[in-house]
């Protein structure tokens, strides 16, 4: 049974999504060639802590660090490594915090410098898909109404959607019920209830959908090697319209990322 968050537990929610949204901003702004991934999560790391919280990805099922650092064909859950990123790479950031018991998550993907116009159009399509999600997760609708918007609207450019992974519940737990699927059909899945918060995060491939997971048993690769994009908000499903408890308005808005 999944039940819907109090207006108490909402604003706790919020909070960690302003920490996560504001983290990646700053991980934002020292993306750029040459920069390894292992810099950028101990930034995030000091910078969450700071902040009074504490990276709830580290430690989380013997995951190794603050944050998810997927470059170029890593869909999801790579580890920060001593690699230097290179012009035209792109990096996958997915953070979590944990404050005053509650959860938050988040992902924005990167570009390293400049990135050929194949990739941008990814990077653009995907964050848009997000966006035609978040559009369908009002009160009333099934979680397949969300899977079709972001499916639909990623095929349509020629792209393709990973099937073994989803987005997610929020709350005390990082991953509760429901499970967000970035695929489906209008009218089926579990039905959305005024309250209820969730995470919304297409994961688009340039290629095929076919992904693998890596020997560490955590990296999801795409099955062709192509580059795959990930993107993630959290959202209130309310009557109407949701609302974001987390943004990307701190990257685009305030300058960490130019277009």
């Amino acid at each position: 049974m999944v039940r819907p968050k109090t207006e108490e537990e909402i604003e706790l929610l919020r909070i960690n999504g302003d920490l996560v949204s504001r983290t990646l901003a700053e991980v934002g702004k020292m993306v750029a060639p040459g920069v390894t991934t292992a810099k950028l999560n101990e930034m995030a790391e000091t910078f969450i802590r700071d902040h009074g919280a504490v990276p709830s990805f580290k430690g989380f099922e013997g995951f190794p660090a603050a944050l998810c650092m997927s470059v170029n064909d890593v869909v999801v859950h790579g580890f920060p490594s001593e690699r230097p990123l290179e012009e035209g790479d792109i990096v996958s950031v997915d953070c979590g915090t944990l404050y005053k018991g509650y959860n938050g998550d988040s992902a924005y993907t990167f570009p390293v410098g400049e990135v050929d116009s194949e990739t941008r159009k990814l990077l653009d399509v995907t964050k848009a898909s997000l966006y035609k999600g978040i559009e369908a997760a009002v009160a009333g609708n099934r979680t397949g109404d969300i899977g079709y918007a972001v499916q639909s609207y990623a095929e349509s450019f020629g792209f393709s959607v990973v099937r073994e992974l989803e987005g997610h519940g929020l709350g005390k737990e990082m991953h509760e019920d429901p499970g967000i699927p970035n695929y489906g059909r209008r009218g089926h899945g579990a039905r959305l209830q005024n309250g209820m918060v969730i995470c919304i995060e297409p994961m688009i491939c340039a290629g095929g959908r076919g992904v693998y997971l890596a020997k560490n048993g955590w990296a999801v690769h795409t099955s062709d090697h192509r580059n795959a994009a990930h993107y993630e908000l959290t959202v209130v499903v309310r009557h109407g319209k949701a609302e974001q408890l987390s943004t990307f308005d701190y990257i685009e808005k305030d300058g960490s990322i130019k277009f």
